[in-house]
């Protein structure tokens, strides 16, 4: 498994039209999202990046929403992924749209978003899957310059590990789009239904949902006691036959 921190520079897409099929990837995104918004709540949520910035979510039952990224005219606050101007634990839902296809330390973005989310606050994150089309696409020399393919792709499984350690449960996690088309949905709709889980894990991007858990640390108390043994119990031996009077 390669590393997940490199040195190394990635052009990020501020914006789907810059992303080969990005209306298409919008819309499915889109779709999955109008779905998660009605159950959201909260005060504060935060868009990362360019992509999420294009998303809508007037629907959400969060009203006030930041939009951050540099190069995208829709946003509202200007800021260093690695470093969020933002307080702790301040945020109620984070929306990541394929930030993570494009870090040179993903580990270190999830730990800054972490940072700003309260406890029981939401985490959306989405990328392509590298065990897909798009993924194997990706080896093409002739590719590697371009976008989506210039950037990384990480397995929701292994999404899910890093989350896990940043005690966040998975509550949604979906893999979808085994064939990236934009022409006959209705087909490929119908070929992924048919062929059922087993070709899930081949789809070319995932949606994912997780939600922070902050358990208490308790002390356990032990329930067994310590049984006397050795001296005192044999003093108590003692005692009892000198106690008793000689019989004649």
């Amino acid at each position: 498994m390669k590393p997940a921190r490199i040195q190394k520079t990635f052009v990020q897409p501020h914006s789907w039209q810059q992303l080969k099929n990005g209306q298409w990837v919008f819309e499915s995104i889109q779709t999955r999202l109008d779905e998660w918004c009605p159950k959201l709540f909260g005060y504060h949520m935060l868009k990362l990046g360019g992509l999420s910035c294009e998303l809508v979510t007037h629907n959400c039952n969060i009203k006030h929403q930041v939009n951050v990224d540099t190069l995208n005219p829709l946003h509202t606050v200007i800021a260093d992924a690695y470093d969020l101007p933002f307080l702790e634990k301040s945020i109620d839902t984070a929306l990541v749209c394929h930030q993570l296809d494009y870090c040179s330390d993903p580990h270190r973005l999830l730990r800054e978003v972490d940072r700003i989310i309260i406890d029981d606050g939401y985490m959306i994150l989405t990328g392509f899957n590298p065990i897909s089309l798009i993924g194997l696409s990706s080896l093409m020399p002739w590719r590697k310059n371009y976008l989506p393919w210039s950037g990384r792709m990480f397995t929701p499984y292994r999404i899910k590990d890093w989350l896990g350690l940043l005690n966040y449960e998975v509550v949604h996690c979906e893999s979808y789009a085994l064939f990236p088309v934009q022409k006959g949905k209705a087909i490929m709709i119908w070929l992924e239904h048919s062929l059922g889980g087993c070709a899930s894990m081949f789809g070319s991007a995932y949606f994912i949902v997780a939600k922070k858990r902050t358990y208490p640390l308790r002390p356990i108390k032990p329930h067994w006691k310590v049984k006397q043994r050795g001296l005192s119990t044999a003093n108590v031996g003692f005692n009892k036959q000198t106690s008793e009077k000689p019989t004649r």
